[in-house]
């Protein structure tokens, strides 16, 4: 009986552990399903993503009007999809000449905050990367996608320490292809170290097959368009794309009034005898090189004056080719009709070189007609008829008739000129032109002179210094400043002409120094606006301040408001580095346009200038007392010293010293004078505000 009941006992264990493995092998068995069913349903819900990646980008590529749309489109839809911060896209560019190929960056990006990537984005956007070089540049050379793990591990990563700086770990890229062509690459970036990922590798591959053949197509779209809008022989625009930008600019200057514009007609003088000597391979290769010549021209054009402050939004200048020998640019942006002239002039000056064609030199050159007014002035030679309106806008036929008119007046007055259509224009031009060759000339002759006019202590009738003002003596007559100061800032003489009359009145006031000890003046000059952004400045000022010997606590420089109107930033870290040589600084002309208090605190200002046009009114206008007093209150609660410019009375000077100012200048006391003449007032009493 008890060996029975073991062996029961024995069986009933042994059927209970078999039963509890046939339940764990059911669970593992369960387990594994639903491992294999999530890892599908993972599968697919990957594979559906990835579907509709593909989907996003094929949808938006094709509906897209730009390689550009294209390529930002497609930088969102793959970054969204990996959740990395950081996409970018390049450009191949091809060297005509030989088989050079890099990678230019786009400025296209995907990112997914401003900061911390500022570094790095500002780093790619200025380095094109050639073939092998970098993450893009291995897939420009292999045409296959490139993956780092590790950014800083990297030795042909060179922008590691950007990256690094900006909290990139790993990246990627994949080439866009256009048959076997690398058209465009793409990279991304992520902020941890991510292991190479095969699978994805082979969809950013699929996906750049996708967008190659997007490109392809607007390739043609783009290389239609531009056969149908360009010559086809110099590939240059066309009369048809010409006439629409010349109608866009008369409506520019619609909007803008004081917009001026101008239309040159380009004609080659005798070109007929080049077709009929070496034949008319020859002449066609001679018009696309001298349409070469004149785009570069264009392009390197830095002597023609453009209105302040719109430089980025001014459109680029068009050269055209109409047919034959005939060519027509567009200039647009001017500041005054001599700009046309200064560019016709040198558009003649690139020619001067001959061609050489067909083992041939051959010299060129061009009559040129130019039309250039503001909107809604016609020219005066332009051929009316009874049904035309004089007030009419002008129209592009308006401006190419007027030009060609020119251009012929050119050639029957001897070729190789330009001409304008108004007469008068041309003789105002002429002048221009002519007054700043001579500036040029006087500029580095040294033929400047230095005025100076007496500052003088209201309290104590007495002078306190000087102020140097420029003259320009040409020909046996003083220039006036307003005529010169102007193209002096334009073609970038300034500077030097600023720092020469500093340096003359430096040398002066240490003259001074030596006859009148008892007597210590100071000096003022004037400094350009443009010359605050100019590097060098500071040390230029030291270096006279040093090479005279004057004590840097007499010198003051000024400047005008509209020095205000660049980079705020800029300028007041250059006032401060003056500061600190011991000079004083000046604001002139306070008040004529520009003033705010929210800079003129922010500022390191020891003088305000009160401009002459306020104090004018002072013996008969209670409105310029009031303007007036109102600025010396303010410059006495900043701590800032006033000077009223334009003294011309008695009246004027009893009232700004009953108003509580404390310096005038002005002609009361004194006109600008020359040294020996502001010398005398020195030694004696002939001051007449001071009699």
């Amino acid at each position: 009986m008890r060996v029975n009941r073991r062996a029961n006992d024995f069986a009933a264990v042994s059927e209970q552990a078999r039963l509890q493995g046939l339940v764990e092998q059911e669970r593992q068995a369960r387990r594994r399903a639903e491992t294999l069913a999530e890892t599908r349903l993972q599968d697919v819900y990957a594979k559906q993503k990835q579907i509709e990646l593909l989907n996003t980008i094929a949808s938006t590529a094709n509906q897209s009007d730009s390689i550009a749309h294209v390529l930002r489109s497609a930088l969102a839809a793959i970054g969204q999809y990996l959740d990395w911060p950081v996409g970018h896209a390049y450009l191949t560019r091809h060297d005509e000449n030989s088989d050079y190929r890099e990678l230019n960056p786009t400025g296209i990006w995907h990112l997914a905050a401003t900061e911390p990537f500022t570094e790095f984005r500002e780093n790619t956007d200025n380095m094109p990367f050639a073939s092998g070089h970098g993450l893009p540049g291995r897939v420009l050379a292999h045409g296959e996608p490139a993956w780092i793990e590790d950014l800083a591990a990297d030795d042909n990563f060179p922008r590691a320490p950007q990256a690094a700086a900006s909290g990139l770990r790993s990246g990627f890229a994949f080439p866009v292809m256009v048959g076997q062509e690398v058209a465009c690459v793409l990279e991304f970036f992520a902020a941890e170290p991510t292991a190479t990922d095969p699978d994805l590798l082979w969809l950013m591959w699929q996906i750049g097959v996708q967008l190659g053949r997007v490109i392809e197509r607007n390739r043609h779209e783009e290389h239609l368009l531009h056969n149908a809008s360009h010559d086809q022989l110099t590939g240059l625009p066309n009369r048809r794309l010409f006439h629409d930008r010349l109608a866009h600019a008369i409506a520019r200057a619609t909007r803008e009034p004081f917009n001026l514009f101008a239309v040159l007609f380009v004609d080659i003088d005798r070109f007929k005898v080049v077709n009929d000597s070496l034949g008319h391979p020859a002449g066609d290769e001679l018009l696309v090189r001298v349409g070469r010549r004149l785009l570069n021209a264009l392009r390197q054009n830095d002597t023609v004056s453009r209105p302040k402050g719109d430089e980025a939004n001014r459109p680029d200048d068009t050269l055209a080719r109409l047919g034959g020998d005939e060519f027509t640019i567009l200039l647009e942006g001017l500041h005054e009709p001599v700009d046309a002239l200064r560019v016709a002039e040198r558009l003649q000056a690139v020619l001067h070189e001959p061609f050489t064609i067909a083992g041939q030199d051959i010299y060129v050159t061009v009559s040129i007609g130019i039309a250039t007014r503001p909107y809604g002035q016609s020219c005066p030679a332009r051929e009316t008829n009874a049904a035309d309106d004089p007030a009419r806008p002008a129209t592009p036929d308006d401006l190419m008739r007027e030009a060609d008119m020119a251009m012929y007046r050119a050639k029957s007055l001897g070729k190789a000129r330009c001409e304008f259509c108004d007469p008068g224009m041309q003789t105002q031009a002429l002048q221009s032109l002519a007054l700043e060759t001579d500036l040029r000339h006087a500029v580095e002759r040294g033929d400047f002179i230095v005025h100076f006019q007496p500052i003088v202590s209201l309290g104590e009738d007495c002078i306190t210094g000087f102020e140097g003002l420029v003259r320009w003596q040409r020909n046996g007559a003083l220039v006036a400043p307003d005529d010169f100061i102007p193209i002096a800032e334009d073609t970038g003489q300034i500077h030097l002409i600023d720092m020469q009359v500093l340096y003359t009145a430096c040398c002066q006031l240490v003259q001074w120094g030596i006859d009148h000890p008892e007597m210590p003046l100071t000096i003022s000059t004037n400094l350009s606006a443009r010359q605050l952004t100019r590097p060098g400045l500071v040390d230029e000022v030291q270096t006279i301040l040093a090479g005279t010997g004057v004590p840097a606590s007499q010198v003051r420089l000024e400047i005008t408001e509209t020095a205000t109107l660049g980079n705020l930033d800029e300028l007041i870290e250059t006032l401060h580095q003056l500061k600190a040589l011991g000079i004083s600084l000046a604001m002139d002309d306070f008040g004529t346009g520009y003033s705010s208090l929210s800079y003129l605190h922010r500022l390191p200002l020891d003088i305000l200038k009160i401009d002459r046009s306020f104090v004018s009114g002072l013996d008969h206008d209670e409105y310029s007392q009031r303007l007036v007093q109102t600025v010396i209150h303010m410059a006495r609660n900043l701590g800032l010293e006033a000077v009223a410019e334009g003294v011309e009375s008695h009246t004027h000077a009893a009232t700004l010293r009953a108003l509580g100012c404390t310096l005038a200048q002005g002609y009361y006391y004194s006109p600008p004078v020359d040294a020996a003449n502001a010398t005398a007032l020195l030694s004696g009493d002939v001051l007449v505000g001071c009699r």
